[in-house]
């Protein structure tokens, strides 16, 4: 069963048998089903169901015979509302099933950025129809196994303006360093060199997380898993209908990157208000917009 299924409100699931009966819910009384050809030329399906606001389960597996369909693997799902990016992305098949891995690099973050493609039957059906898959919006969502909620920075110590213009500008520096722009990896170095400076003085006398406002780290060996720290600009409390438990979704701002967070109310500690912090361990998604 997977990890992060209680993220998206069925922590009560102990037993296969369990998980058989949900899987069975979804693929008879799913919201939306794509039917797809597999990379062996295999006829698939992906089935969705939604059992809160964009939360729910998804189903895939392929058809015997074009006729019985039967469930391969399936995954919890969130969907996220807004565009968190659009750059140019890889795609890479995953070794044990038909799912697929999505990289992407995005100058606010300063590194690759890998997520689970939530929408594979999309992918599937923009690869045989030969779509101009490049240059691509994604909506990043994810799912928190745990989390905290951390009080704001004091307005003493930021200075909203004055962060989004250093932001913007490291940006700028960012895109030209992967150009070759010998001076922005001079400026880049530096600017490290500086932030290690100051950083380390203060935490002499200070907290970390009366430091650092955000981040966005790899966490563990799987690729698509991160530990982030961000600042919660919206915040809905929501119900799983087929079992009765609640969900905190977030949309946060970490490094200037808005992204969409679920997690069970009762794996977090704290209570999530605008303007607070979310610290946490997050399973990353990325529902690509394909051309039609």
């Amino acid at each position: 069963m997977h990890t992060y299924l209680e993220a998206a409100g069925f922590g009560e699931i102990r037993s296969r048998h369990e998980m058989d009966e949900l899987i069975t819910d979804v693929v008879y009384h799913y919201d939306k089903r794509t039917v797809f050809r597999g990379t062996d030329g295999q006829l698939m399906a992906e089935f969705r169901r939604e059992y809160a606001p964009d939360l729910g389960l998804v189903v895939c597996g392929e058809f015997q015979d074009d006729r019985e369909f039967r469930p391969d693997y399936c995954f919890p799902w969130f969907g996220g509302a807004i565009v968190s990016t659009e750059q140019e992305i890889s795609f890479e098949k995953h070794a044990g099933q038909e799912s697929y891995a999505g990289a992407c690099e995005d100058p606010r973050l300063g590194a690759s950025l890998i997520f689970y493609l939530s929408n594979l039957g999309e992918y599937q059906k923009a690869y045989e129809r030969k779509a101009d898959i490049g240059v691509l919006p994604v909506k990043m969502s994810a799912l928190a196994k745990e989390g905290r909620i951390l009080l704001p920075l004091s307005e003493k110590l930021r200075d909203s303006s004055s962060f989004r213009r250093q932001a913007e500008n490291r940006s700028r520096l960012l895109s030209a360093a992967r150009g070759g722009d010998e001076k922005a990896i001079e400026s880049l170095t530096m600017e490290e060199m500086n932030s290690y400076d100051v950083i380390s003085k203060r935490l002499e006398k200070e907290d970390v997380l009366t430091i650092v406002e955000s981040c966005f780290i790899p966490y563990g060996v799987e690729c698509d898993q991160y530990s982030l720290t961000g600042t919660i600009t919206s915040c809905d409390l929501v119900q799983n209908r087929r079992s009765g438990e609640w969900i905190y979704q977030m949309q946060l701002d970490v490094c200037d990157f808005s992204l969409d967070v679920s997690i069970n109310a009762e794996r977090l500690e704290g209570e999530p208000e605008e303007g607070r912090r979310f610290r946490g361990l997050i399973w990353l998604q990325g529902e690509v917009c394909f051309p039609e």
